[in-house]
C-alpha cells in the first residue's frame, strides 16, 4: 500500500494526527515502538486536568476552545467516555502565576469565573484548606480527560476509517528530501508524501537535528486513600485543582473517579528530576511519598490517609514550557511536534487537527506563532 502520509509516534498527539488525517482521506501509516495505548511515555495516568482560563498564556485559549469541541466530536464518533467537567480551582496568593494568570486570561476572552476568598473555598469545598491568605478562581468548564481511553478512542477511530498502524515496531531511521519522505525500522522502509513526527520523550534523540533544548523530566503521580473514605471527593463535590504556594511550587489534583476503592489522584505539577525515556526509574520511593503526603496533608483536611499507588510518567519541557508545532525548518514535507512540557493533553484532539492541516496544507488556521521551533529560547538554554 502506498502512503500519504506516515506519524511516527501513536501517543496523544500521534494517535490524534493519525485520526485527523485518515477523517480527511489520507491514506495513513502509524509507526509505535510500544503497544496501543500504552503506560510508557506520557499519556497514562488515568487522568489529565482539562481547563481554559490558562494560566500559562491567553494565546493557548482559542486552541483550548477548539479543544473542547473535539473532545466532544471524538466521544460521539468512538462511543467512549473521555471527558468529564466537574469544575477547577486554581488556588494561591493573589498575586502567584497560578490565580493572577488565570484571571488575566478569563478576562481577556470573556470567560465565566469567580473569584473566591480563603471562607469561601472551605465553606464551598470542604475537601480544601486554603490558608487566610489565599484566595482561589474557579471555573465550571474545567474538569479531567481519560488519556489512555482518548488514545485508545483515536487510534480505534483511525482504524476504522483506514489507517494502518504499526505497534512493537521502533523507527531505526528518517529522511526526507523533495519527492517524498522514508522511514526505517527493523521490518523494513516506508515511503510516503509527508511525515507527521510526535515522538514524545525521545523528542530529544528523533529530532536532534533541531538542536531544540528540550529536557526529560520524570514526574510521579500519587494515589491516596483520604480519611473517610473518597464520598467528600466525588465528581459533584470536589473541583479539579491547582495549587500554587508562597515558594512558587505547584501541586495538581483530582476527585475520586475511580470507584471508593481508588483514592483521589495528587501529584507536584513541577519538580521533576532529569530522565532517560529508555532507562526511566518507575520506582516510586519512600521519600518522594512522603514529600507528597506532607504537600497533601497541608492542603486537604482527610489526607494524606494511606497511600495506595504511585507511577512515574514524563514531561518534555522547553525553556520556555511552550510546545513545539511546526513544519520542520530544513525539510518541509516533516511536520513536528513535541515538548508539550506538561500541559499538553488536553489539546491532544485540536494538535491534531493542527498536524493534519500541515501534513496536508502546509498551513493552519489555528495561531500556533507561539510554537514555532525557531524562536529564541531563554539565555543559557542548552540542547
Amino acid at each position: 500500500m502506498a502512503h500519504d502520509v506516515i506519524v511516527l509516534g501513536l501517543g496523544g498527539m500521534g494517535s490524534a494526527a493519525a485520526h485527523h488525517l485518515a477523517a480527511r482521506g489520507q491514506r495513513v501509516l502509524g509507526l509505535e515502538q510500544f503497544g496501543p495505548a500504552h503506560a510508557r511515555g506520557s499519556s497514562h495516568g488515568g487522568s489529565r486536568i482539562i481547563r481554559q482560563s490558562y494560566f500559562e498564556d491567553p494565546a493557548y485559549v482559542p486552541l483550548l476552545l477548539r479543544a473542547y469541541e473535539l473532545w466532544e466530536d471524538l466521544e460521539r464518533t468512538s462511543g467512549a467516555d473521555l471527558l468529564t467537567l466537574t469544575g477547577g480551582l486554581y488556588l494561591g496568593p493573589a498575586e502567584s502565576t497560578t490565580v493572577a494568570g488565570s484571571l488575566a486570561a478569563a478576562r481577556e476572552w470573556g470567560l465565566p469565573h469567580q473569584v473566591l476568598d480563603a471562607a469561601a473555598i472551605r465553606s464551598r469545598f470542604p475537601t480544601l484548606r486554603p490558608r487566610d491568605d489565599e484566595v482561589g478562581l474557579y471555573e465550571d468548564r474545567a474538569g479531567f480527560v481519560r488519556p489512555e481511553a482518548s488514545v485508545a478512542a483515536q487510534l480505534a477511530v483511525a482504524g476504522r476509517l483506514g489507517a494502518e498502524l504499526h505497534f512493537e515496531e521502533p523507527v531505526l531511521d528518517w529522511s526526507a528530501n523533495g519527492g517524498g519522505v522514508a522511514v526505517t525500522t527493523a521490518r523494513g522502509t516506508y515511503t510516503a508524501g509527508h511525515l507527521v513526527v510526535s515522538p514524545g520523550a525521545w523528542a530529544p534523540r528523533v529530532l536532534a537535528d533541531l538542536g531544540l533544548p528540550l529536557r526529560v523530566e520524570r514526574q510521579v503521580q500519587y494515589w491516596f486513600q483520604p480519611v473517610g473514605g473518597v464520598e467528600p471527593y466525588l465528581p459533584e463535590r470536589h473541583p479539579i485543582y491547582i495549587w500554587e504556594d508562597r515558594s512558587g511550587v505547584q501541586t495538581y489534583g483530582f476527585p475520586s473517579i475511580d470507584g471508593p476503592d481508588g483514592g483521589v489522584k495528587i501529584a507536584f505539577f513541577r519538580k521533576g528530576t532529569d530522565a532517560d525515556p529508555d532507562t526511566l526509574d518507575r520506582e516510586v520511593h519512600t521519600e518522594e511519598i512522603a514529600a507528597m503526603a506532607e504537600r497533601s496533608g497541608r492542603d486537604l483536611p482527610t489526607l494524606p490517609g494511606t497511600f495506595l499507588r504511585g507511577a512515574a510518567c514524563m514531561y518534555t519541557t522547553t525553556p520556555d514550557e511552550h510546545f513545539v508545532i511546526a513544519p520542520h525548518p530544513e525539510h518541509p514535507r516533516v511536520t513536528v511536534a513535541c515538548g508539550f512540557s506538561g500541559h499538553g493533553f488536553k489539546f491532544v484532539p485540536v494538535v491534531g487537527e493542527v498536524l493534519a492541516d500541515l501534513a496536508i496544507d502546509g498551513t493552519t488556521r489555528h495561531p500556533i506563532a507561539l510554537f514555532d521551533p525557531a524562536r529564541s529560547f531563554p539565555v543559557g538554554s542548552t540542547p
